[in-house]
């Protein structure tokens, strides 16, 4: 009773008052009011009355500690001297009781012999029965005054032993809040200790990298920065607008150490080194300008991107300008007793979940992610050896999880029939058409055509919620070709957990073991995420994998992280030890996968990187059941969240009523003996699949060609 929450009544000063023969009314000077009806008087009144208890228990148990001057936090040799204290005190007191007791069991004794004797003389001897009536007298007077005595000592023990129960039940509270204080400082230093860990070892390898001189690696980047010009560009602080331009062959990649920016153009530094070390060509003439424009306004913090190609004839063709931020998140607060109270009678299936969870991306946007970094893909299309092909796979199928480690939202759930299309031929050398092509179970088909690849997966899955934390089972299976070899890759992802669902912070983690095997060569790739674990040696987000050929020797070994880099070693010995177990001689390792951070400032709008700040971009053309035309997604991203929420509520109504309509036209088909007829995509169709045996959707190839058109006339009306 001594801590309180919002909504609660203390006993102690509280007014309880019947209405009828049924309810009764709690409340505390006006400020909470509780309404009770019981289902019967009997059960009102035995309500009534303990609630009265309660209350005249909670005003002496106030009375008391208002009487006592407890210091919550004493030392700890003073506790131990008070406890001895007190319990010799104790000790005494039940000596005493002890005395009483037996003193009363004598006075006892002797009153009943005394009682006996008077009722045996008492026809007898009249005369003597006076005298035995004197006695009993004055053993019954010792026996009240012992018997009072024994009282008194029973109060006092009661109430000293109900005194000291209070402060050591608080003196316990005490503890226990400091042993918890404790473990959360444990958790702190355990994790502080891996970060430093892990950035010990990350100094640790670039000293190593930078001590080695005349490697392959290294003499390969002098090479190409032999052939490589970069020019700097003068900055003039006086200059309301500065321009940075530098241009580079496609064909190279470095990143360009001639951009000279201050503070307030970091943004734009960073946007450079991430399209240069994106863009590749077949096409030696063709550059690529980055173009940084910054407002001296500091309000004016936007940053765009011009990507342009550059013909036979020398002149510049723009292409796209690109946004490389959204606007920041608003900082809406959250009512849940709000959202609990509409959600009261209601079906779960039709409660609207608030954008308050979201973020301004659909769940058919947020995949697209997983391309990100498909310089890898491009790398891997141009390697000989099969299982050095396999070791950039599995990096890239490691970097889809890099944006997850920060990024907590929750995406918005596609309807049935919405999709997502993105063409970055023009910078990054691939385009993507997805489509959302199941509603229950949800089921999101996609297609990704690279350059020298194309990439098609299912993604569908299942939920567990384990009270503290939610996992997230994919069901689906990635395929991944590439058009020179054939060689065909599958596999399946991880499974993400989402903790502190409840209570704090969220956090993701991924766990398990994936796959991937190449149907054409045999080779396969066995990866393992390990779970992260606060009290663990071990680097945290860690992954390890080997790649192994048909024959299933050990030909690389690859490891990092999750969440920030994957290296690869080939293995040139495989050597055994005595107890069996096989030790791999390899080369130096080598960096496949980097991740590039985020701004820091990007916690400001849902820790987006740049290409998810790009993917909700408005664009002409697009399909009508394109995720950029959401008018919910659109009004959060703005900032409008209120207006958002209706919109959202307006569009599920929607889709429920599109849903209910043609359940209808199927229970008519079956009524008139007539095929039922299902739902068919719009850009997929269901196919057999030649590796897993199973069905799976593909795509049909037609979305591009009716976009040239801008024949639209397959697409729903679903916003």
């Amino acid at each position: 009773m001594a801590h309180t929450c919002r909504g609660s009544i203390r006993l102690q000063g509280a007014m309880i008052h019947t209405e009828d023969s049924c309810s009764f009314v709690i409340s505390n000077a006006g400020t909470n009011t509780f309404h009770l009806r019981a289902c019967s008087e009997v059960e009102r009144q035995r309500w009534v009355t303990a609630l009265e208890l309660a209350k005249a228990k909670a005003i002496k148990i106030s009375d008391s500690e208002d009487e006592e001057d407890f210091d919550e936090s004493p030392s700890p040799g003073g506790d131990k001297a008070e406890l001895q204290t007190v319990l010799k005190t104790l000790s005494a007191k039940l000596e005493d009781l002890q005395t009483c007791s037996d003193l009363i069991a004598k006075q006892c004794a002797a009153l009943q012999r005394s009682l006996a004797e008077a009722e045996a003389v008492a026809a007898d001897n009249p005369q003597e029965v006076m005298t035995k009536m004197k006695a009993v007298n004055e053993r019954a007077t010792l026996f009240r005054i012992t018997s009072s005595a024994m009282v008194n000592a029973c109060g006092e023990y009661a109430q000293l032993a109900q005194t000291q129960g209070r402060k050591w039940q608080r003196m316990l509270s005490h503890e226990h809040e400091q042993r918890r204080r404790l473990e959360d400082m444990v958790e702190q230093l355990a994790r502080q200790h891996s970060h430093l860990e892990q950035a010990a070892r990350q100094q640790a390898r670039a000293t190593t990298t930078a001590a080695i001189g005349g490697g392959g690696e290294s003499l390969a980047h002098s090479e190409e920065d032999e052939d490589n010009e970069f020019f700097d560009a003068e900055e003039d602080e006086d200059q309301v607008e500065t321009d940075y331009i530098v241009q580079v062959p496609f064909g190279h990649r470095r990143t360009p150490s001639g951009i000279s920016t201050s503070s307030q153009a970091s943004e734009g530094r960073h946007l450079g080194e991430n399209i240069l070390n994106d863009s590749e060509s077949d096409n030696e003439n063709a550059t690529i300008s980055v173009i940084t424009r910054r407002n001296a306004s500091p309000a004016d913090n936007s940053t765009s991107v011009a990507v342009s190609t550059t013909n036979n004839d020398g002149q510049v063709q723009p292409i796209r300008t690109r946004r490389t931020r959204v606007p920041d998140k608003p900082n809406y607060p959250l009512n849940l007793w709000s959202i609990m109270k509409n959600c009261i009678g209601k079906d779960l299936s039709k409660i609207p979940m608030p954008v308050n969870f979201s973020e301004p991306l659909s769940m058919i946007q947020r995949l697209t992610e997983d391309f990100e970094y498909t310089e890898l893909l491009d790398k891997a299309a141009q390697c000989s050896d099969s299982c050095e092909q396999m070791a950039y796979v599995a990096a890239f199928t490691v970097s889809s999880y890099a944006t997850t480690s920060i990024r907590t939202g929750k995406p918005f759930n596609p309807l049935l029939g919405e999709t997502f299309e993105i063409d970055r031929t023009d910078d990054k050398g691939w385009k993507m058409i997805s489509e959302q092509v199941s509603h229950h179970p949800p089921m999101v088909a996609q297609h990704c055509e690279g350059r020298g690849w194309k990439c098609w997966q299912e993604f569908t899955m299942s939920s567990k919620f384990r009270g503290k934390y939610l996992q997230v089972i994919p069901l689906g299976i990635a395929h991944l070709e590439f058009t020179a070899t054939g060689n065909h890759y599958t596999w399946r992802k991880v499974t993400t957990t989402v903790h502190n669902i409840i209570v704090g912070k969220l956090w993701v983690d991924q766990s398990g073991e994936m796959d991937i095997s190449n149907h054409l060569t045999g080779d396969k790739c066995h990866l393992k995420f390990i779970p992260y674990s606060y009290f663990s040696r071990e680097t945290q987000r860690k992954v390890t994998g080997a790649v192994m050929n048909r024959e299933g020797a050990v030909k690389w070994v690859v490891g990092g992280t999750w969440d920030d880099y994957m290296e690869a070693s080939k293995v040139v010995n495989t050597l055994k030890t005595n107890k069996g177990t096989p030790v791999f001689e390899t080369e130096p390792q080598t960096q496949l996968w980097k991740r590039i951070l985020p701004p820091p400032e990007s916690e400001r709008y849902y820790h987006f990187t740049e290409l998810a700040c790009q993917l909700n971009e408005e664009e002409e053309g697009v399909a009508p059941s394109d995720s950029r035309k959401r008018p919910d997604q659109r009004l959060m991203e703005n900032g409008f969240w209120d207006e958002a929420n209706e919109e959202k509520l307006r569009i599920e109504e929607k889709q429920r009523t599109a849903r209910k309509q043609r359940e209808a036209e199927s229970e008519l088909a079956v009524q008139e003996g007539r095929t039922v007829p299902s739902y068919e995509p719009n850009w997929f169709i269901k196919e057999k699949d030649p590796f897993t045996g199973s069905p799976v959707f593909v795509y049909n190839g037609n979305y591009w060609e009716c976009k040239k058109k801008q024949d639209w006339s397959r697409c729903p009306d679903i916003f």
